[in-house]
């Protein structure tokens, strides 16, 4: 297992953990439980393994998902609206850049939820067994908004009520980053915590197989098999609105906004998608997404130096496309009915998430985690997607890397920091052909 990647790792886990709970659903039909008789006391497969061993280190998995979503949410959203330093980007730049990104997030993820609803991947599919998922009584949309400013953010943390928590991290990184030399000292401290949070999530990643195996062990000790069918439902539905958002919505954007060809703009793109798509890391495709928006689609460099990065951080949305097809999937599979307010609530609470979602590969979930927590669906549905996910993830990067791109572009344009001949050149940027990606990945 040391030698295999990560995905590999959890497709084996995933795999593994549906066979042995349709062994154990073999030998222990219909909830039943086998009882082997020792010497000095009887053994309980069911109390043993199922009740035991799954549901322990599977409930250790999903609190620890649980446990990072306060931090990384808080502390990368920081890290995101401390990069709007100069304060003169902080208005009309800044302005279309986080809007563009807002507004396409929402689009994906309303598009997604559209889509699912249409499809109804989880139909058929109730997994509520003993426990029933209800969703709370839901507030007016405006106690919503009004709820969206804490009174007491550390209460809000203790809490985990992330539109707050989110509200609250957007003012201080704001603050830190008109603040000069204090507040660079102050996004200095955060950018390391940063990178410890990273390292933490990376560790959590790494312990995913074992958890994914004891969950999905568990779950399919009582499940039938047919739910693989609706497993395959749930990625084509995913696969199919990450298509459509990166072919046509960014596209349509662009030509929109700015009356560039937008074909000319997607074949600009190769490379940068396939970069995207082996890394599955917005972050790390920064410097190829930097180049293509200079060299190959004319933008200055002082304009995609400010959107480039801050798409990485804030610009999320194939996540959010995943988030709304699986928060309709996983309330689909437990037979959870959703109200109209409980799918506004996905859509406001997955957008502004995008902007604390951090850049890098299986962060989607612990921000799925939150999305399920803020309309009562069970986290432990994340152990039906885990392992069908990390595919997903590489086309999710290249959309994201696609729209970060088409936001400088249209930024670039509108602010009259754009060359249109290099554009329209087929041959500008081709030394970006001769970059060393493999060096660039391991960097």
């Amino acid at each position: 297992m040391k030698h295999t990647n990560l995905t590999t790792r959890i497709v084996i886990a995933m795999i593994a953990g549906i066979v042995t709970g349709a062994f154990l659903q073999l030998i222990m039909p219909n909830g039943s439980d086998l009882v082997i008789p020792l010497y000095l006391f009887d053994f309980s497969v069911r109390g043993f393994f199922v009740d035991g061993v799954f549901e322990v280190i599977g409930q250790i998995f999903v609190a620890s998902l649980r446990m990072l979503v306060v931090p990384l949410v808080f502390v990368s959203l920081i890290c995101g609206t401390c990069s709007l330093k100069d304060t003169s980007k902080l208005g009309r730049i800044g302005g279309k850049a986080i809007g563009l990104y807002l507004m396409t997030t929402a689009i994906a993820i309303s598009f997604a939820m559209s889509l699912a609803l249409f499809v109804s991947p989880g139909e058929g599919v109730n997994m509520a067994s003993e426990t029933t998922f209800a969703s709370k009584e839901a507030p007016s949309l405006a106690q919503v908004l009004i709820n969206m400013f804490p009174s007491n953010p550390f209460a809000s943390f203790a809490q985990g009520n992330m539109l707050q928590v989110i509200i609250f991290a957007l003012l201080f990184g704001i603050a830190i980053a008109l603040s000069g030399q204090a507040g660079e000292r102050v996004a200095k401290i955060f950018t390391d915590m940063n990178e410890v949070i990273m390292r933490l999530v990376a560790i959590l990643m790494n312990i995913a197989p074992y958890g994914v195996f004891c969950l999905l062990a568990g779950l399919f000790t009582d499940v039938s098999l047919k739910t693989f069918g609706n497993l395959l439902v749930y990625f084509l539905v995913v696969f199919f609105a990450l298509l459509v958002h990166g072919l046509v919505t960014y596209p349509v954007i662009l030509k929109v906004l700015t009356g560039l060809n937008p074909l000319v703009f997607l074949k600009k793109m190769r490379n940068t998608i396939v970069f995207a798509f082996s890394t599955s890391s917005s972050n790390a495709t920064i410097p190829v997404t930097l180049e293509t928006a200079t060299k190959k689609m004319g933008v200055k460099n002082s304009i995609a130096s400010f959107t480039v990065p801050l798409g990485a951080t804030i610009n999320m949305d194939g996540t959010a496309i995943m988030q709304g097809v699986a928060t309709v999937f996983i309330a689909q599979v437990f037979n959870v009915d959703l109200s109209i307010t409980d799918f506004l609530m996905v859509i406001l609470t997955a957008t502004l998430a995008s902007i604390g979602t951090a850049g890098v590969p299986g962060v989607g979930l612990i921000m799925l985690a939150m999305v399920l927590e803020q309309v009562g669906l069970p986290v432990e549905g994340i152990g039906l997607i885990i392992g069908v996910d990390r595919l997903l993830d590489m086309t999710r990067t290249a959309v994201n890397v696609t729209g970060d791109t088409m936001v400088t572009l249209i930024v670039g344009k509108t602010e009259g920091e754009f060359e249109k001949d290099i554009y329209l050149d087929d041959k500008a940027g081709t030394q970006i052909e001769e970059i060393d990606f493999h060096h660039l990945k391991e960097q």
